[in-house]
């Protein structure tokens, strides 16, 4: 990306947009703000970084009247505001895009978006409105889908679509890229220079260093709730706005040259018509994937990642049999519990509500996928569960209240790490994996592709699904596309390209392919 952000609004006598000061929120167990004080001037994009659990989220929260502080001042145009919802953030101009989305399940995309808008326009008005922002800004959303259709990245985009259409003076956007492909980040790019040009102040969370050098003018610095430092992200470097961030740069992964296992995951003729209306059919799906090595399946939302990895989970057992089979056995019509038996894990792209139950304990979460700590008769060992979710926080970093701490009150981050560490422990044979680090901080990111190689030189079978390029170029030996319910033909990382991939996830893979290329 080209660091195009010289546009910077001009300073002026004018006030600022939004000013904290002092702003602090203690909960039971974290400060989660210490003393914060930031400044956000009309027209400015302005970067907020910090890692998983520094206090990012609750501050933004507090911006949109979510979360009440419990001490400081917050001031909107040069005057003190007391923002008691987001209702009243809303009225004053307030617009935020959730990590975690807030929207309806039962309801359209167009019925959510019309929720947060004033009643002066009707539902088929909004619905064209949707449509023509949409388009604008070549965010692909569809009005008329129910939200439990959409995947991940479908929602995020109906978040944003909410947002543009508030006209807003500031755009509170939470980790707004972590499942658009390369070119609808541009696109958005193109968006909020657009919108910051008109005035629009914008504050940007992301973990994403690359692109708060490109996009941002400013940038607040946050590290155990605290402003830790100001820079203007355009003079920094990667390594040193991670050293800002986390105290040093990431691990360098070392990618060896793959050792074959035997032959783990075979999917052949895997043909499934949508259960949804909106969903996408399974066409012939067909690939290979043996011990000691990565696949990567890389695609645009909504193409058929949601109804493979149900296939290839257990959650929809409609397969053709015989196609899939792990370690020779035929699965396509076993149960979950049956697949995990055979060593399959699991890991899915929505944390709250599938990977984790939000109210119960760590220690509980454990419960749903692994059976260590469980008696006879089905009694607990809540001792050693406790003590389990421990090593495991530990482990991998976990910033949470220990082993009884809610899934709920986590960071979305250290959610994150610590699901993908209770199945890595499972020691699994297979792992299927969907977006590994979305959301998560570049020290983080760095130990999840760590663990996730070690699995693979351990002998343990990968496939992730990602929408991150970067990511799976990273750390994948082969990759795949999934487009349109299809899935290319592989190609090992080293003959791939990101150009050749991105041509790939339109559904073009019938051009010639680059040399390395097979069908399995």
């Amino acid at each position: 990306m080209s660091l195009d952000n010289s546009a910077e609004p001009a300073r002026s006598d004018r006030p600022a947009r939004l000013e904290l000061r002092g702003i602090s929120k203690q909960y039971p167990a974290v400060k989660a703000n210490d003393r914060v004080s930031l400044t956000v001037a009309p027209g400015q994009i302005h970067a907020v970084l910090g890692e998983n659990g520094a206090g990012k989220s609750t501050l933004m929260k507090i911006i949109y009247g979510a979360v009440k502080p419990d001490e400081g001042e917050i001031l909107w145009d040069g005057r003190p505001v007391q923002i008691a919802s987001p209702a009243q953030a809303r009225q004053l101009g307030i617009s935020m895009v959730y990590q975690h989305f807030s929207l309806f399940d039962t309801l359209t995309a167009a019925e959510n978006v019309w929720l947060g808008l004033d009643k002066s326009l009707g539902l088929a008005q909004v619905t064209e409105r949707i449509r023509q922002v949409a388009g604008e800004y070549g965010l692909d959303v569809d009005p008329d889908r129910p939200v439990h259709s959409l995947s991940v990245g479908e929602r995020q985009r109906v978040e944003i679509v909410r947002a543009l259409l508030t006209d807003p003076k500031l755009l509170i956007l939470d980790e707004p890229t972590s499942v658009l492909t390369p070119q609808a980040v541009e696109r958005l790019f193109v968006t909020l220079r657009q919108l910051s040009a008109d005035g629009c102040a914008i504050l940007y969370i992301s973990h994403k260093l690359d692109e708060i050098r490109s996009l941002c003018h400013h940038c607040t610095v946050l590290r155990g709730g605290k402003v830790t430092g100001e820079v203007d992200p355009t003079l920094q470097s990667n390594a040193s706005l991670s050293r800002l961030m986390i105290g040093s740069e990431p691990p360098q992964l070392q990618h060896r040259p793959a050792q074959l296992g035997e032959l783990a995951l075979q999917v052949r003729g895997l043909s499934l018509a949508k259960q949804d209306p909106f969903g996408t059919t399974l066409s012939n799906i067909g690939f290979e994937l043996h011990g000691g090595e990565i696949l990567g399946i890389a695609g645009v939302s909504g193409n058929g990642q949601q109804e493979l990895m149900a296939a290839l989970s257990g959650e929809d057992a409609r397969g053709p049999a015989g196609s899939v089979r792990l370690f020779g056995q035929d699965i396509a019509a076993a149960s979950p519990r049956r697949r995990r038996h055979l060593g399959l894990h699991f890991v899915p792209e929505e944390r709250l509500g599938r990977g984790a139950v939000p109210t119960l304990s760590l220690a509980h979460n454990l419960l749903l996928t692994r059976t260590e700590g469980v008696g006879a008769g089905g009694w607990l060992h809540m001792g050693a569960i406790e003590a389990q979710a421990a090593r495991l926080i530990e482990r991998f970093k976990v910033k949470a209240g220990g082993p009884g701490a809610a899934a709920k009150s986590l960071s979305g981050g250290n959610l994150q790490k610590f699901i993908v560490g209770r199945e890595i422990e499972a020691q699994p044979k297979l792992l299927i994996i969907s977006q590994p680090t979305w959301g998560v901080d570049v020290g983080a990111a760095a130990q999840i592709r760590g663990e996730l190689l070690a699995l693979r030189n351990a002998g343990c079978a990968l496939l992730v699904v990602s929408e991150e390029l970067d990511e799976l170029f990273e750390i994948c030996d082969r990759l795949v596309v999934i487009a349109q319910g299809r899935v290319s033909p592989s190609v090992a990382r080293r003959d791939a390209s990101i150009e050749q991939i991105g041509i790939w996830m339109s559904g073009l893979w019938e051009v010639p392919a680059p040399a390395g290329a097979t069908a399995g």
